[in-house]
């Protein structure tokens, strides 16, 4: 195993446990050079420059996870073999990047094409996939994912952007809206969720639509709360005329494409929560034994104490949750088209996003008024208490998920005992 990095976090359960005190069967030598690769990588060329970027909106970076034929001779981070690489290097990389005191200069540098690229990797053609994705891994091309609307969140069913063939039959004639794009403003194309059909999911198609310079393509920003450097953006298509190539799969098949999207985003939206929560103990612990009340530190009071072990308890708990997930993915095919496992992914997103909530309320009690201070010793809890929002609502509110989960287990339990059903 290599030596710890002395960037390492000192705090009791600041760190996972199978990278500081316990034995796991889940990492191997690779998982702990990616991570420290990661972590001296991260603390030295982005995070210094956190601050001024989330502040600014800027974004400088494209890290593109695409196969190999598409890579252009680039490795992998860490140089880890790509017959090594598995689900658990994907957890480790969200997990460092997450470590970033100002999340939305992480979300502009990677979620564009994180999420914008996959449904072209698993579901294009080879004509799409040789056109875009070698272009995007040279830095020459950006992606975003459009499917939230103003009307349709949660419920992708029930979007309202409408693709029409034209006279000709060679384009798609595309009209609506699309809201809080992650990336958008500086996307060069959109995955989009367009509705090629009737209502409902069987009428939802994917189409990759151009975003720069193109007729009836307006992109303003959103100004939300936090994450200002993800480029939040309202995007507005007028009767864009997109080439009928440019279609994902087959038409009417879309739903399919967009849902195998979800699991993945799901558990990286829960795996960053996790470590935003971990961030926030480990800012809280250290102020607890700096600062002094009533002639001692604060960790000397019971009560502190008991936060701390409530917190440790709900992150290790869903940390290892998540790792049985992973696992099971990592060793069952197509895993990904399981209900089961979109279920307990969904509740576990749900879970982890509570988690956040209770940490970083937790945390900021703990710094009193520091911990609503945009600077000083709790500006990195406050600004995680405006960046939250997004783990808890981002991929499905927890009611949502909370009632999809139960759904779907309740449909095998229901077949099991009356298979007629």
């Amino acid at each position: 195993m290599p030596s710890r990095s002395s960037l390492d976090n000192p705090h009791p359960f600041g760190e996972p446990a199978w990278t500081t005190s316990l034995l796991s069967p889940f990492y191997r030598d690779s998982h702990h050079r990616l991570r420290l690769h990661l972590r001296e990588y991260l603390e030295t060329k982005l995070f210094p420059h956190a601050f001024e970027w989330e502040q600014r909106g800027l974004r400088r970076l494209l890290i593109p996870g695409l196969p190999p034929k598409y890579r252009c001779g680039k490795s992998l981070p860490g140089d880890i073999p790509d017959e090594e690489w598995d689900l658990f290097h994907s957890m480790i990389v969200s997990d460092e990047f997450h470590r970033c005191p100002h999340m939305g200069v992480m979300w502009g540098l990677t979620s564009g094409n994180t999420i914008g690229c996959p449904p072209i990797i698993n579901f294009g053609n080879e004509e799409q996939k040789s056109k875009y994705l070698p272009q995007v891994c040279n830095g020459e091309l950006r992606f975003c994912l459009a499917i939230t609307e103003p009307e349709a969140g949660s419920d992708v069913a029930g979007i309202r952007t409408t693709a029409t063939l034209d006279s000709s039959g060679q384009f798609y004639v595309v009209s609506g809206q699309k809201k809080w794009i992650t990336n958008g403003l500086w996307a060069d194309y959109a995955t989009t969720a367009v509705r090629t059909g009737g209502s409902g999911a069987s009428g939802i198609s994917v189409l990759i639509i151009p975003l720069k310079d193109t007729p009836g393509v307006s992109v303003r920003r959103m100004m939300n709360s936090g994450l200002h450097a993800s480029g939040s953006t309202f995007i507005v298509f007028s009767d864009v005329r997109v080439p009928r190539a440019n279609l994902i799969g087959r038409e009417n098949g879309g739903f399919k494409i967009i849902m195998a999207n979800f699991n993945p985003e799901r558990l990286s939206l829960a795996t960053g929560a996790l470590r935003l929560a971990r961030t926030c103990y480990s800012e809280a612990y250290a102020h607890a034994l700096r600062r002094k009340t009533f002639g001692k530190p604060l960790m000397e009071n019971q009560i502190i104490r008991a936060k701390f072990a409530s917190m440790a308890r709900h992150i290790e708990t869903c940390y290892s949750w998540i790792e049985q997930l992973i696992f099971h993915m990592q060793n069952t095919p197509r895993a990904e088209e399981d209900p089961q496992l979109g279920a307990r992914l969904a509740l576990a997103k749900v879970q982890a996003g509570k988690t956040l909530e209770l940490c970083c309320r937790e945390a900021q009690q703990i710094f009193g008024g520091l911990g609503v201070n945009k600077e000083g010793l709790g500006a990195v809890v406050e600004q995680i208490s405006r960046d939250m929002r997004v783990w808890v609502v981002g991929g499905g509110s927890e009611e949502i998920m909370d009632e999809q989960g139960m759904r779907l287990v309740m449909e095998k339990t229901l077949r099991t005992q009356n298979p007629r059903l």
